[in-house]
């Protein structure tokens, strides 16, 4: 059965060939989906066996958050009111939400997770990545994404978060647990592999003999770094060639050219820059040195509990020096980018049909209206 989404005030491509600018932005446009793939984007009027009518709004892809935490269990609103309060952040709390997390049986992990999933696609989320990280524990790390499977197949294992409770002391050791016998048991069930590469979690020699291992399993890569201060985690990342590289709130010039000569996305989080009074990144000057960026909730307990990538987009135009276009691609093409797919992030012929309906004329108003809830509709 094709569909059609017609009469479309502005159009939202991310194809430069199909029209306006980077964005290649269209009017007056109607967009065909058949079974799941863009078949055609044109003049408004196209006739397909089911119609949507935009009614003169802006129609977008579906935004691609490529850095999430959605399976845990716990609530900590005191941490973070304690933290607004003046408390510093240091990544401490993760060990509480590890305790809640493997208390918590499979169907209330299962629930909570599809609690915050159905959220996201309220949201406009359309394509979402999941890691784990919450259990830091053979059985737990592999339970975690084996329900995070059952929401989406961009799964990430995340053993090597936070050295947890139990080995204090033993980095190296517990180092040894994931890339044995944790990743044995979390590869049939992730797609990636990530590291925390940061003070206070694991140091870029650890950093690298996770992700090495990760690969020789056949895992894609990817990284946490420089969030809390300057560090090796963006050159880590660009050596490994990873996908992407997450935060990058602290960068050197080294860093930014670094990224600016490979393929490695830097993906930042400004949500949780929000959330834990962190600096925000200077994004201008990463993209003005030619690296692909991208912009993701972070959604988890701790640092980041939002699923709103329009959130997000609107942070990163105020704080980070980008423009509307800039944020609002990097939420979608950028987020693509950051996962390696082709096939979403942008509304083209061979495309999927991920798109957002927003109550709005145009995209400008994801960050002219912050905290406004704009998306009308979500169509996966």
């Amino acid at each position: 059965m094709t569909l059609v989404v017609d009469d479309i005030g502005l159009l939202v491509t991310n194809d430069p060939a199909l029209g306006e600018g980077p964005l290649g932005l269209v009017r007056d446009a109607s967009v065909v989906v058949d079974d799941g793939v863009v078949v055609s984007v044109g003049s408004a009027g196209q006739v397909a066996d089911e119609r949507i009518d935009a009614e003169g709004a802006c129609v977008l892809p579906g935004f691609v958050d490529s850095h999430t935490h959605l399976v845990f269990a716990g609530d900590r609103a005191e941490e973070f009111t304690a933290r607004m309060a003046g408390s510093p952040y240091d990544g401490g709390g993760i060990r509480v939400t590890t305790e809640a997390t493997r208390a918590a049986s499979d169907d209330e992990l299962r629930v909570l997770t599809a609690a915050r999933m159905a959220e996201l696609h309220r949201a406009g989320t359309t394509t979402v990545e999941v890691k784990s990280g919450y259990a830091l524990d053979v059985d737990d790390e592999a339970r975690t994404l084996r329900l995070a499977g059952e929401f989406t197949d961009e799964t990430t294992f995340l053993g090597a978060h936070l050295v947890p409770i139990g080995y204090e002391g033993r980095a190296d050791e517990y180092i040894d647990l994931v890339c044995g016998p944790m990743l044995e048991a979390c590869a049939p069930h992730a797609r990636w592999i990530d590291a925390f590469c940061e003070t206070g979690a694991f140091d870029v020699d650890q950093c690298r003999a996770v992700l090495e291992s990760g690969r020789a399993a056949g895992l894609g890569l990817r990284l946490h770094g420089n969030q809390l201060g300057h560090g090796p985690g963006v050159q880590l990342a660009v050596e490994m060639g990873c996908a992407s590289v997450d935060h990058c709130t602290y960068l050197t010039d080294a860093d930014i050219g670094a990224l600016a000569g490979s393929d490695t996305v830097a993906t930042f989080l400004p949500a949780t820059d929000f959330s834990t009074r962190q600096p925000y990144p200077d994004a201008r000057r990463v993209i003005d040195a030619g690296a692909t960026v991208a912009l993701a909730t972070n959604c988890n307990p701790g640092s980041s509990f939002t699923t709103s990538m329009s959130f997000c987009i609107a942070l990163a135009v105020r704080d980070m020096s980008m423009t509307i276009d800039e944020a609002v691609q990097a939420a979608t093409l950028g987020g693509a980018a950051a996962l390696r797919r082709t096939d979403v992030g942008r509304l083209t012929p061979g495309s999927a049909g991920h798109l957002v309906i927003l109550d709005a004329p145009s995209h400008h108003h994801l960050a002219y209206r912050p905290g406004v809830p704009l998306i009308r509709q979500t169509v996966r």
